[in-house]
């Protein structure tokens, strides 16, 4: 809430302590803002955790009949080939992928964590293929990186 009286080469000089391949690692990157205390006090409008508990555990059990005979359990596991067997990618989707990766300069790994993460996002919605939406959602939670660290 408070103005940062930090300089910019202060900033940089502490944002420099993240490496990239450590940054590269790391699958959700999300900025969360203060919330006012009228907020964190206020009655809860939004989905209540037994929801979400449903569908994770809905997510869980797609994920288990996915997997069942390929010696995993869920999308993080995944290889390159559980990917190019399993994760039905739209082609909508891949295009999107691909023009992501050029204009976030992202590795193969941050490509395939995009996978396994817009796999789990389409997984949570029950959706049997990862569409432009779960896609989109997944790189939102990586352009952090290219927001404080211009990668």
């Amino acid at each position: 809430m408070r103005p940062c009286r930090c300089g910019s080469h202060e900033i940089r000089r502490y944002l420099d302590r993240v490496s990239g391949p450590l940054l590269d690692r790391i699958d959700l990157h999300i900025e969360v803002d203060a919330v006012p205390v009228s907020e964190i006090t206020a009655t809860a409008t939004g989905e209540s955790s037994a929801a979400v508990r449903q569908r994770v555990e809905a997510a869980r059990q797609i994920q288990h009949r996915r997997f069942q005979h390929a010696g995993i359990t869920c999308n993080a596991q995944m290889s390159n080939q559980h990917i190019d067997e399993l994760a039905n990618l739209s082609d909508a989707a891949r295009g999107l992928l691909s023009r992501a990766v050029d204009k976030y300069g992202l590795s193969m790994r941050g490509y395939t964590r995009l996978i396994k993460v817009a796999r789990t996002i389409a997984d949570l919605r029950g959706e049997a293929e990862i569409a432009v939406p779960a896609m989109a959602e997944a790189i939102q939670y990586r352009i952090l990186d290219a927001k404080y660290w211009g990668r």
